[in-house]
């Protein structure tokens, strides 16, 4: 049988307790136990030292990541913001349009009573203080409120963006193109057309 087996390694064991339980006296620190302490110390310093430059790591980096993003998100914001303002001109501006076209659509049919007038009138029709004439001047007035004008004048340059020339007549009298007479006023309501004026044209003499 070997030597290994007949002595066998024991374990050593410390008592660290302060208080001897036998006699219940205060035992003074020994050597060994000194120096367990002193290592004990020096593992926390160093563990704390460890902790702290953990923490101020951590907190550098935190303040950097906050830093970067929230410039980014400033950016995101203005651009976010400006697109909203773009986008509610854009709605307005289609409101505003769709709006006018719904208008227009009712006031279309009014049309032909307004040349009506305009026909009574050259022929003398509204002169006077007649129920006729109140009438007419009111429901001129309704229309006019709602945005609706009229165009087309004797004697302005003939547009054809406007003007529908029905007839034209060579003059010497002009040097550009030129409405000799209204045969149909034009109407418009705010930026909608909805009808060119129908009219006479005078053209240079060649």
């Amino acid at each position: 049988m070997s030597d290994e087996n007949q002595n066998p390694e024991e374990p050593i064991i410390r008592d660290k307790r302060r208080i001897d339980p036998e006699t219940g006296a205060v035992r003074e620190p020994s050597g060994d136990d000194v120096k367990d302490a002193s290592a004990e110390a020096e593992a926390s310093d160093s563990f704390d030292d460890e902790a702290e430059l953990t923490v101020d790591d951590i907190l550098n980096a935190a303040n950097a990541e906050v830093q970067d993003p929230t410039d980014e998100h400033l950016a995101d914001l203005k651009r976010v913001t400006a697109e909203y303002a773009n986008y509610r001109k854009r709605t307005e501006a289609n409101r505003e349009i769709e709006r006018e076209r719904a208008v227009g659509a009712a006031v279309s049919v009014l049309l032909p009573v307004l040349d009506d007038l305009d026909r009574a009138e050259k022929h003398g029709d509204l002169e006077g203080d007649t129920a006729f004439a109140t009438i007419a001047a009111k429901l001129r007035g309704a229309v006019e409120k709602l945005g609706l004008t009229a165009f087309g004048e004797v004697g302005e340059p003939f547009d054809p963006q406007h003007h529908e020339a029905i007839f034209q007549q060579p003059s010497d009298e002009v040097e550009v193109d030129t409405v000799a007479d209204v045969v149909e006023t034009g109407y418009q309501l705010g930026g909608v057309q909805l009808r060119a004026a129908k009219v006479v044209v005078k053209t240079p003499a060649a």
